[in-house]
């Protein structure tokens, strides 16, 4: 006969947050809870409420479900970037910012222009209902 011992959603919580390379301090600033109270509910001395397993699940990047069933949680292995890759990410954010402000200086210009416009305009009708002519340039044909 064999035994199948349940580790329970507070054990599963305590490896999830330690193989997340988490402190329990870190956890409790994200769920806005105490520490001493993050405690509690690692220890199993709280009982869990459905929207905090679900805001535990979704900090830890996991399912609720999983926190709840009896099957062994696998560890994720990331990877290390190379120095190349992270080399190339930087390049393109780089370039991408790059973009981004000459597209700005392009929206600048074009509100500088707007603007412009608008002010002469405004003047014209000014003008127009104090009574001034103005002079109209020949464009020369």
């Amino acid at each position: 006969m064999s035994t199948i011992t349940s580790r329970g959603p507070a054990e599963k919580i305590r490896l999830e947050r330690l193989q997340r390379g988490l402190s329990q301090e870190n956890m409790a600033d994200l769920l806005n809870l105490s520490t001493t109270a993050y405690g509690d509910i690692e220890r199993g001395k709280t009982d869990l409420t459905l929207s905090r397993l679900t805001q535990i699940a979704t900090v830890l990047e996991v399912s609720p479900l999983a926190l709840l069933s009896d099957e062994a949680i696998t560890a994720q292995v990331i990877e290390p970037k190379s120095e190349a890759i992270i080399s190339h990410e930087l390049e393109t954010l780089r370039l991408t910012v790059e973009k981004q402000e000459v597209e700005l200086d392009k929206l600048r210009l074009e509100a500088d222009y707007w603007k412009r416009k608008y002010d002469e305009r405004i003047a014209m009708e000014l003008l127009r209902s104090m009574g001034v002519e103005q002079k109209r340039e020949r464009i020369g044909f």
